[in-house]
């Protein structure tokens, strides 16, 4: 019979008798009768169930004691540092390697000091000139203090994202358009820098600004077409002048040479002028007392010493017969280039075919050297 049927005595399963409702058992009640059950089957006597029970106990506190003690080792690598809390309060700093901390007692908090963290931040601004730009820098830092990173501010990312933000809004707002999009960019960037350390200096956050980067900055859209004709525009007039300055670099040595060859070489002529007319002033005094004592022998000297010089310069001989209406002409630079050529001697009708009969200006020629003739002879007679 069921023990809730009719008439079946309130046989309940929770052993309340007397056929009252009072719920199931307590779980305390349940965890005594289970311990006492334990203790009494180790022996017949209650001194020994005690013991047992307490030799029991002593098990799982040590087995409690041996997953605390090892659940407290970690590790910190060598890019991290530990910042160790003890029961919320910052305790010291660990270097890396295997360490142990107390669980539930102390907490460690891995920081990286050796990777290059990014921190980027765009939007569009307004320059000094009441122009639009979007820009677009990148920063790049490194926690040196890690409990300077982890307690000086609520979210030191967050807040470096902000004081960047701030930095290129001021720097962009005090700005023109083109010194933050062509020739100004790099001036701009160490400012942003600059700006951006005076922020967060005061904070002392632990970390150091590595770099700086412009990754874009660009008109609006709406006026990119013309604004790229004004940069290329720019661009040609650098290049033109990068051009010209490096003509000038290479013109100017090359006449700075020519005027110092030019410099020297009339040195160089006024240093020979000079001593050849001190040449000839010497040698004029050096002829003065020999012309006083011979006149006639020092004309006629000097006469031929001037026909000598005069004359060798000439490739060209003349030759007049007496009594004889031919002159002869002996190009001696034909006869000196046909004798190089030909080893061939000449004869003399070769040289005799080269008589040409005299003409009204041969007539001239003869005269005019039979008046030079004259006038050597009145020169060498002293008239």
């Amino acid at each position: 019979m069921a023990w809730n049927e009719p008439g079946g005595n309130n046989n309940d399963p929770w052993k309340n008798r007397g056929g009252r409702d009072q719920g199931p058992p307590d779980l305390d009640d349940v965890f005594k009768n289970l311990f006492g059950k334990f203790g009494k089957s180790g022996g017949g006597s209650g001194g020994s169930g005690k013991s047992l029970g307490g030799i029991g106990a002593g098990i799982l506190i040590g087995l409690v004691l041996i997953i605390w003690a090892v659940s407290g080792f970690y590790t910190i690598r060598e890019a991290e540092r530990g910042v160790v809390l003890r029961f919320g309060e910052y305790a010291k700093q660990v270097e890396p390697g295997l360490r142990w901390a107390p669980t539930f007692i102390d907490r460690v908090i891995p920081v990286d000091v050796q990777s290059i963290r990014d921190q980027s931040s765009s939007g569009s601004m307004l320059t000094e000139d009441e122009n639009v730009v979007s820009v677009q820098m990148e920063m790049q830092f490194r926690v040196v203090d890690p409990y300077r990173w982890t307690f000086a501010v609520e979210s030191p990312e967050t807040s470096l994202s902000q004081s960047l933000d701030s930095a290129i809004r001021y720097v962009v707002g005090h700005s023109t358009m083109d010194d933050v999009l062509t020739d100004g960019r790099e001036v701009a960037r160490q400012r942003v820098w600059e700006e951006l350390q005076a922020i967060i200096e005061p904070y002392n956050m632990g970390v150091s600004i590595i770099d700086m980067n412009f990754r874009d900055a660009r008109p609006p859209e709406q006026v990119k077409d013309a604004f790229d004709d004004a940069i290329s525009a720019q661009e040609d007039e650098q290049r033109f002048i990068r051009e010209a300055e490096a003509y000038a670099r290479e013109i100017e040595p090359r006449a700075r040479g020519q005027v110092n060859r030019m410099n020297e070489e009339a040195q160089a002529y006024k240093e020979r002028v000079t001593l050849e007319a001190q040449g000839e002033v010497a040698r004029f005094e050096e002829l003065l007392p020999q012309y006083e004592r011979a006149p006639e022998v020092t004309r006629e000297r000097i006469y031929i010493e001037t026909m000598e010089e005069v004359l060798s310069n000439t490739s060209k001989i003349l030759v007049d017969s007496k009594g004889g209406n031919n002159m002869m002409y002996l190009p001696l630079d034909k006869i000196m280039e046909r004798q190089q050529g030909s080893s061939t001697p000449r004869s003399r009708s070769t040289l005799e075919g080269l008589q040409m009969p005299v003409t009204d200006e041969g007539q001239n020629s003869r005269n005019s050297s039979s008046t030079s003739g004259v006038r050597g002879d009145s020169y060498r007679e002293g008239r």
